[in-house]
């Protein structure tokens, strides 16, 4: 396997987690997102929206961190990342999803460059980039909150426990004051101490800076 990422993307870190829970290796190929690597026509050829992550494997190219993760769960189903359980799955698809399509995207790197062209100041690019976590992180607080855990659902990391630590990596880095979360903290507590999410970590990759 290849993952094309970069350390500090958030959906590559997803990807990163999915990775070591299930013990497989990847070569990691990075494209350094603010020095715009991302848009070289030799990775476009691979991703058309020029966005990380993509995986390839004997093969194939597979875009999109959720549509990745869902599919190492289905050709690595040990340890299973959704619940067996269909509710429950719909479930831990939704919170996922609330952190995967409606906070990262809209204070990614592309969307907060943007709001530089267009003149806004600095100041209130980063106050956007809080805003939009603060919204996300509020709503899944309340979506896990008569969840016993440790993690988001039950005793076990899933696909929501992915998409929650590298959120709140974010959050903290636009100056959100994530205690007001104590639900999803208890959550990255629990996620934070496995190896496989400690070894995902932005930091701990060969392209960190």
């Amino acid at each position: 396997m290849k993952l094309h990422g970069y350390f500090r993307s958030s959906a590559s870190y997803r990807v990163r987690i999915a990775l070591n829970l299930k013990g497989l290796g990847a070569e990691h190929l990075p494209h350094h997102l603010r020095k715009g690597e991302q848009l070289d026509p030799s990775y476009l050829a691979i991703n058309p929206q020029g966005l990380v992550p993509t995986l390839q494997y004997a093969g194939a190219v597979i875009t999109q961190s959720l549509a990745i993760i869902e599919w190492l769960d289905e050709t690595h189903p040990t340890p299973p990342l959704l619940p067996d359980d269909p509710l429950r799955r719909a479930h831990v698809r939704a919170f996922a999803q609330v952190l995967a399509c409606d906070t990262h995207p809209v204070q990614n790197l592309k969307v907060l460059a943007r709001l530089r062209e267009l003149g806004l100041p600095e100041e209130q690019v980063t106050g956007w980039a809080a805003w939009a976590n603060r919204e996300g992180l509020s709503a899944c607080e309340v979506l896990i909150a008569g969840e016993r855990g440790p993690f988001c659902f039950g005793d076990a990391p899933t696909m929501a426990d992915l998409c929650l630590v590298p959120q709140l990596a974010n959050a903290r880095r636009f100056g959100v004051d994530v205690a007001a979360y104590p639900r999803l903290l208890k959550a990255e507590a629990a996620a934070k101490d496995l190896k496989a999410f400690a070894d995902a970590a932005p930091e701990r990759q060969p392209d960190a800076e």
